[in-house]
C-alpha cells in the first residue's frame, strides 16, 4: 500500500467558504473522504497549517518513509526559499499543486520557488488538481 500525504499551508483550512468564484465551496475534508474510499490501496493522509515552519517539519517527518507527497503551500510558494530547501533535503517526491491557474491571477503569484525542487507541478483544475497529482504518485 502507497503511503501519501497531502500538505495544504496558508488560508486553505477555509476552503469551502474562501473565495468559492476561485476555490469552490466544498471544504477539503469532503473531499478528502472521497478520495480515500475511491483509493482504497492508497493510505492517504492530511495536514494542513498556516505555519511555514510547520510545513517545514512535516516534511522532514514524513521525507523519507512516504511514498509521496502533495504539497499545495499557497502563497509560501511565491515566498518560501525554505521550503523549496526542505524539498530538496528529502527523497520523498512532491508534487506541488494548485487549485487556480496561477498564471491567470496576480504577476506575483506566476512565479514558485518550489516548482524547480518537485517532481511535477499540476495548476488550474480546481480540487481536481489534487487527484491529479495523487494519480501520478500512485501510477
Amino acid at each position: 500500500m502507497k503511503k501519501i500525504i497531502i500538505i495544504n499551508g496558508p488560508n486553505l483550512n477555509l476552503l469551502g467558504t474562501r473565495e468559492p468564484s476561485v476555490y469552490g465551496t466544498q471544504s477539503f475534508e469532503e473531499v478528502l473522504t472521497q478520495w480515500q474510499k475511491a483509493y482504497p490501496n492508497v493510505s492517504l493522509s492530511y495536514f494542513q497549517s498556516n505555519c511555514e515552519g510547520e510545513l517545514i517539519s512535516k516534511l522532514h517527518e514524513v521525507g523519507f518513509h512516504y511514498d509521496g507527497v502533495i504539497l499545495n503551500a499557497g502563497a509560501y510558494t511565491h515566498t518560501s526559499i525554505a521550503l523549496a530547501d526542505a524539498i530538496k533535503a528529502i527523497q520523498t517526491p512532491v508534487v506541488e499543486v494548485h487549485i487556480s491557474n496561477t498564471f491567470a491571477r496576480e504577476s506575483f503569484r506566476h512565479h514558485s520557488y518550489l516548482s524547480s525542487v518537485a517532481k511535477g507541478v499540476i495548476v488550474g483544475f480546481g480540487m481536481k488538481s489534487y487527484e491529479l497529482a495523487l494519480l501520478s504518485l500512485i501510477d
